[in-house]
Order: structure tokens, then sequence, then C-alpha cells
């Protein structure tokens, strides 16, 4: 199966004059005009968010198969690999996959979220407050079992500048050091606010069909060469080890196996980076360091421009932009990498990983993507 469509919304940042539908049909319909597609064309829908009959609706679509999976920033991948599961099985021809969030601007009655009976009995009454707070559990255990020093988170926030500063689009392009990181606000330790996340508007789409009919397409072809999802606690506070996630490990091991590749294959990795641990989790679950050694990996080098893994190169979501679930924009940048069209184009990305958290360490979806079809 391939990607043939690939589109951000217009604009990212702030956008206040559109609702968080009219994010995924702007991008929709970007992601149609690349493929060159109508939406007479698709008959196949997923999102998250919203539902896919509102952007069915939108579009003018009656489509025969959706997909309202919703489980965090990670759905994205899961949409993927739901969409190649039902292109596979001939339940659809042409899927369309879009995002749109008003994450900054919480347009058209955005609602802030509800947290799972379990979290506002079990962990709220603890105090915690939202991702910042939640996802000091595991990173805090997991420095202490691993000797990780604040200088080295700090370390991938600086990292993900670096290739920021070549994205045009990025939110933040500025040069920053260690020592500019470390001085910036506190919000919940050992977490300071370049540490954190941006809270931008904004959204994407993607366009997934056959092979045989990618051919017949105006986008240059992605290759879906393997995906993998797991889901592990909506509880933070009980994940099974909270220095690593059970969820990436099954996910990005399935998809690498599925694509029948090693970490030695990958040419490019987008890891979700909500926080400046989240994307040191992916390399370690997904075996690209041994644990505990990401952060040192990260902080030589080995992520940054001319570094032998490129990682995030968008400049994620510390640095791009991030709605509240950025795994679309992984996806996004994966796709521009294998295509050879984004702004911080890397040389020879023949494989592309994207890899995406859902929650805090709840879910986890990966995809693999080529630049040629699986061999049979």
């Amino acid at each position: 199966m391939a990607i043939v469509g690939a589109a951000e919304t217009t604009e990212l940042g702030t956008i206040a004059d559109l609702t968080p539908v009219e994010l995924h049909l702007d991008a929709a319909r970007n992601a149609l005009a690349d493929a060159g597609l109508t939406a007479a064309d698709i008959d196949g829908v997923a999102c998250a968010g919203v539902s896919p009959i509102e952007i069915s609706f939108g579009l003018g679509i009656t489509p025969t198969w959706v997909d309202g999976t919703m489980v965090g920033g990670s759905s994205f991948m899961l949409h993927v690999r739901h969409a190649v599961a039902a292109l596979e099985a001939g339940m659809a021809t042409c899927v369309l996959i879009t995002h749109g969030e008003s994450g900054r601007s919480r347009v058209g009655g955005m609602p802030v979220g509800r947290r799972s009976p379990l979290i506002e009995q079990f962990e709220w009454p603890f105090g915690v407050a939202g991702p910042p707070t939640m996802f000091t559990l595991p990173a805090l255990a997991w420095m202490d079992r691993y000797g990780i020093t604040e200088q080295q988170l700090a370390s991938v926030a600086v990292a993900q500048r670096q290739w920021a500063s070549m994205n045009p689009r990025a939110a933040k392009r500025d040069p920053i050091t260690v020592d500019d990181v470390l001085d910036s606000p506190m919000v919940a330790w050992p977490f300071r606010r370049l540490m954190c996340c941006l809270v931008t508007d904004g959204g994407g789409a993607l366009v997934l069909t056959t092979v045989d009919r990618a051919g017949d397409t105006a986008g240059k072809p992605v290759h879906v060469l393997g995906t993998g999802e797991a889901v592990e606690t909506p509880l933070v506070s009980q994940m099974a080890d909270l220095t690593s996630s059970r969820a990436f490990r099954l996910a990005g091991r399935r998809a690498l196996a599925e694509a029948g590749i090693t970490t030695a294959d990958v040419d490019h990795l987008m890891a979700y980076d909500a926080f400046v641990h989240t994307p040191c989790y992916a390399l370690e679950a997904l075996g690209f360091t041994d644990p505990g050694e990401a952060p040192a990996f990260i902080a030589e080098g080995h992520t940054g421009p001319h570094g032998r893994l490129p990682m995030n190169t968008n400049g994620g979501g510390l640095s791009y932009t991030h709605t509240g679930m950025y795994g679309m924009f992984a996806l996004q940048e994966s796709v521009r990498q294998v295509r050879g069209t984004a702004p911080a184009q890397v040389d020879g990305v023949h494989i592309s990983v994207a890899h995406g958290v859902g929650g805090m360490f709840a879910a986890s979806g990966t995809i693999v993507l080529g630049d040629e079809p699986a061999s049979s």
C-alpha cells in the first residue's frame, strides 16, 4: 500500500478563524490536491478528535469504510495501519486520513478533554494536572535508574531546535543552548518550559491507496512497509515498568518485523517528542540504543544534522508544531523525507520510521515507510 497524498493545513501556529472540523477539511483538500484526486475518489475516511461522519459530510463523501479510533497522539499511526488492512481486504480502494486541532486558539468549542474515570479516581486526587505533571513520574524513575542528567535532557530540545532552524514552517527557529533550556521557567520537575511541547493550531491529512492504483495519482508514492500498534494502560502510574514503554516495544517490534528490517536499515526517524524524554524512550524501545543510553546518544549529536540517525527533522513537537495530537505531523515529515521534499532534507532517505505515543505512554503506533514497495 502507498501514501499518494500528504499535506498539512495551509497555516500552522495560531489559526483563530477555523474550527477543528474546518482544519480537518483544509488539510484534506490540500492532501487530495497533492495526490491529484478529488473527494469523489475517496471511499474510506479515518480521523480522531471529531467524527468521520462530520468530515465525510463536509467533503461530500459517502464512504463505505470509516475509522474513528481515538487513542491520543498516535491515533494516526493506527489509522494508517487500519487503512492498509482495509485496502488489502478490498474494503476500500482509496482512504483519506485527516487531523485538525485548535489546540491554541480553542475555536469552535473544542473540549479541554476528559480523562478516564480511572484517572479521575486514582491519579487526579494526588495533584496531577495534565501531561506536564503526569509525565514526570516515569521520567524521574528513568533518570534515577540510569543516572540521566538534566543537561542530557536539555540536549534533546537543543537538537530539535537545530532542525527547526532550517524549517521555515517551524514555530520556533532561534538557536538555543543547554543553558537556555535549563534557564527557562520550571513547569513541573524535571521539566522546564523548553523541555515541553508547543501548543498550536493546525492539522494534516494523508491519502492511501493500493500500489496498483498509485501510478494513476499525481503524488509521488511512499510505500507502507510495516505497521504496529499497542496499548498498555490508561494510568501512567500503572505502567509495567516506568522506565520503558511496553506499548512502544510491541508496536515498534511488530512494524520493523513486518517490514523485514532492523534498526540498521533505518535512514530517518520521527519519534514523537511531546516532552524531551519521549523520543528517548522511543530510541531505547525500538532498539536504536540500549536502555538509559538515548539521552547521551542525542547529546553526542547522533540525531542532529550530520548525525548517523537524523531524528525529528521538522523540529518536532518541541519546536515545529504541536496541536495536542502530534502523530500526524511525524507522519508528514516521514513522507517528505522519503519523497526528498523536506525543508531540512537528509541525503539518501530510503526508509523512515514514524513512531507515536498516545496519552501518557498509554498507546503507541509505529509506521515504516519506504521509497520502494515491499519485496514479495
